[in-house]
């Protein structure tokens, strides 16, 4: 390829150089859609082709991420005054929250997939990975809020639920850890894991339920987001699943580290509430759920185009999707397990089609356009 093309108006970089530098992070919401769709895959014990395309959806999203991580490297590697700039986007900035939200995928099919796979091992890459993800995810939960607070312009007529992203990874990590350290030796590694998971549960929930009452106000004093941001009502719905889901796995694995740690007499207090906890929020999610189809239905109308935003059909009702199957079990209900089985046929037939329209738009160059650089 060459690197540089002539005209009269000056050497023009190429077009993969022209791709590195309009790149922005919103890219790896892909690699969230793709391996939550992979995780839900794998909730189907009895169908054993569904696992393994699964697994083959999760060794791809590893692949992918890789992929958006090495270009995103290059770009702050050899234009890092334009990839400086985004920290002063008051939307595209939320969007770093996606990396260590892929990431936590990434960790949750190693548990899943990567024993039968290469054995113990997957446990130790897993457990490496996540706690680097903690970081990451701390890391985004702390800076684009102060980014929020000290560069950017923002009003609440502007607000969308891309808010809840950078403070949404911490939950999400959580809930990894929370499935994670079910296969970490019994004792401190166990306990350390399960002390940290409740910690950034904590950093995150709260926070991001305050944002969702903030949002509901914005709504009703300001009506819906423009068609172009449709997709972000259904990212409300995130924070809620994932923190049910986290919650879910704290009362089926937190037992017996508590036990472990002499804390026996507190477990089954704690996994009763932690099980109470995940119902209330799962309840909670439904109403969301159907504010977001209900919106994502009155801008059909008037047209949805098609932007990278459409990825955030995937993770939330995916995570939701786990979430209602997780709690089906716990519960032995099998109308849960039933309604999760509709939610994960819905999230396949929503995932193929953004994954054609993004590929499509990859191929025709329109995605790689970073507002950053507008002025």
């Amino acid at each position: 390829m060459t690197i540089l093309m002539k005209t009269g108006a000056g050497d023009v970089p190429s077009e993969g150089l022209r791709l590195v530098r309009h790149f922005t992070p919103n890219w790896f919401a892909a690699t969230m859609g793709t391996g939550m769709f992979a995780v839900c895959l794998a909730q189907f014990p009895s169908a054993p082709a569904l696992y393994s395309l699964g697994e083959t959806l999760w060794v791809a999203n590893i692949l992918l991420f890789i992929a958006l991580s090495l270009i995103y490297a290059a770009k702050w590697i050899i234009y890092p005054g334009d990839a400086r700039r985004i920290f002063d986007h008051p939307v595209l900035s939320m969007f770093f929250g996606c990396i260590p939200m892929g990431l936590a995928t990434i960790i949750n099919g190693f548990v899943i997939f990567g024993q039968p796979l290469v054995g113990d091992f997957a446990i130790d890459i897993a457990q490496s990975l996540w706690w680097f993800d903690a970081a990451l995810a701390i890391l985004a939960g702390l800076s684009i809020p102060l980014a929020m607070f000290t560069r950017q312009e923002h009003a609440i007529h502007q607000m969308t639920a891309v808010w809840l992203l950078p403070i949404v990874a911490s939950e999400v990590t959580a809930g990894s850890g929370a499935m994670l350290m079910a296969h970490l030796p019994s004792g401190a590694p166990q306990f350390t894991m399960l002390f940290a998971s409740y910690v950034l549960w904590a950093c995150s929930v709260p926070l991001a339920l305050g944002i969702l009452v903030i949002l509901f106000l914005r709504m009703a004093l300001h009506k819906l987001p423009p068609a172009n941001m449709s997709a972000t009502s259904f990212l409300a719905l995130g924070p809620i699943g994932t923190g049910a889901f986290g919650l879910a796995l704290f009362a089926a694995n937190s037992g017996s580290v508590l036990e472990a740690k002499g804390l026996g007499e507190l477990a089954t207090a704690m996994a009763g509430a932690s099980l109470l906890g995940a119902v209330l929020l799962w309840g909670y999610g439904l109403w969301w759920l159907a504010i977001a189809i209900a919106t994502t239905v009155s801008h059909a109308r008037e047209g949805l185009p098609f932007n990278l935003g459409w990825w955030a059909f995937t993770f939330p009702i995916g995570v939701y999707a786990v979430t209602t199957l997780r709690l089906g079990q716990l519960l032995d209900f099998p109308l849960l397990t039933s309604f999760g089985g509709v939610l994960v046929a819905a999230l396949a037939m929503i995932w193929l089609v953004v994954v054609g329209k993004t590929l499509s738009g990859a191929l025709k160059g329109f995605l790689f356009a970073d507002p950053c650089l507008e002025n």
